[in-house]
């Protein structure tokens, strides 16, 4: 089985809050993810994920911490997922790849139909603050 080693943005607002967005096309259509992608030969996490927001979101990104490594078998691959506390350096945000995308509080993440793979950090930050 291969392996596909990706990067997401968990990005978190003044009030706590965490941007979800929802996928536009495949398989796993109208699901809800971090959004984020493949890092490339030669990139960081941290500089594939500032690449990944500017290409889906046209937006600038602080990059924080890493929060959890997320490993999930699908049918056809296996994810490996480095999920990272970020905020936005702006208020722009321009939807380029997904087809919407919302503010959630911790308390509302359980709302929307989560990627298996990002279901698992889902319980994590349900729980969390941002001041954490």
């Amino acid at each position: 089985m291969k392996t596909i080693e990706v990067v997401a943005a968990v990005i978190f607002d003044e009030q706590g809050r965490i941007f979800a967005t929802q996928r536009g096309y495949g398989e796993w259509k109208d699901w809800w993810e971090f959004p984020g992608g493949k890092i490339e030969a030669g990139e960081t996490p941290q500089q594939a994920l500032k690449r990944e927001i500017r290409e889906e979101l046209d937006a600038e990104i602080e990059v924080g911490e890493l929060l959890r490594t997320i490993d999930y078998d699908y049918p056809a691959f296996h994810l490996t997922m480095h999920c990272f506390k970020c905020k936005l350096s702006g208020s722009h945000v321009t939807l380029l790849e997904h087809e919407a995308a919302k503010w959630l509080a911790p308390s509302e993440l359980h709302s929307v139909r989560w990627l298996p793979a990002d279901e698992q950090i889902i319980d994590i930050l349900s729980t969390y603050g941002y001041n954490h």
